[in-house]
């Protein structure tokens, strides 16, 4: 009796399988006319109303690699467009800075937004978001911690921890549970990206380490009202006449504004400028 096979059928279901599974991902989110374009436009969000308010339409200064691996970047103002060439044969991290010149605010002052190619992709436009912002920076931090480890070239392709090899859509759906801190999954930006992208790429990704940020409680005599800071998520201090105001301050710098003025602080030093 002749034996059949079943190695290439079993095989085949897998590789359809597969396709199946992770074809949703990319795409189910709108109708793309092509799986890959040469360029790719930006779509940037609204800025937080507050910010609009205190401080005007924000400039981008936007951060991407090209096909070839290399950073680049890019500064706009808020009414232009940019289209730019990505890797697309791997995961891609695209960030995007607001910062205020006219207010002496530099870019990686106030949190970015971001988008991950090519999960936040529809057609040719790749759609940048608050809420994929800390994905993105989180993206960069390895990359850079993986540079400053100088694991670039001991690193084997199939590493997990290289960024673009990283498991993003189960690393997003972490904050769509209760895995997570209800404190970080409504403000992301609380957890230290950099250290957490540090001990990643020495030990390995552990969600354990995406915690709040130790912060120093610090009294600050500035005028009374509402403070908004550098992320978008964070709900403003608000402090009434006679109150006392406290700040939560961490090793990096932060920013809060006011109707009065401008607070820049870290756990260090702090400085409030008064609004010309």
């Amino acid at each position: 009796m002749q034996k059949h096979s079943f190695a290439p059928l079993l095989s085949m279901k897998t590789t359809i399988f597969r396709i199946w599974v992770i074809f949703p991902l990319f795409f189910a989110a709108c109708n793309n006319d092509a799986f890959f374009h040469s360029q790719y436009t930006l779509v940037l969000p609204k800025p937080p109303e507050p910010w609009v308010v205190k401080l005007g339409e924000p400039h981008w200064q936007i951060q991407w690699f090209s096909p070839d691996g290399q950073k680049q970047s890019r500064n706009i103002e808020s009414d232009q467009h940019i289209a730019i060439a990505l890797p697309e044969t791997w995961t891609s991290a695209v960030m995007a800075w607001p910062y205020w010149p006219g207010h002496n605010i530099s870019p990686g002052l106030f949190r970015p937004c971001g988008a991950l190619f090519p999960f936040d992709v529809c057609g040719n436009r790749l759609y940048l978001s608050w809420k994929a912002g800390p994905d993105a920076a989180y993206y960069w931090e390895l990359a850079n911690a993986y540079k400053l480890a100088g694991q670039e070239n001991t690193a084997t392709p199939r590493t997990p921890r290289l960024p673009h090899l990283f498991d993003w859509p189960r690393f997003r759906e972490l904050f769509e549970t209760d895995v997570l801190s209800q404190e970080i999954r409504q403000n992301p930006w609380l957890a230290d990206w950099r250290h957490i992208a540090e001990r990643t790429v020495n030990s390995g990704f552990d969600r354990r380490r995406i915690v709040p940020e130790p912060v120093l409680q610090t009294v600050i005599p500035v005028p009374a009202g509402l403070w908004y800071g550098s992320s978008p998520f964070a709900e403003p201090l608000s402090f009434e006449k006679g109150q006392t105001p406290v700040f939560p301050l961490r090793t990096s710098t932060e920013i809060w504004i006011s109707a009065e003025g401008i607070l820049r602080g870290n756990r260090k030093t702090w400085i409030f400028t008064v609004w010309e």
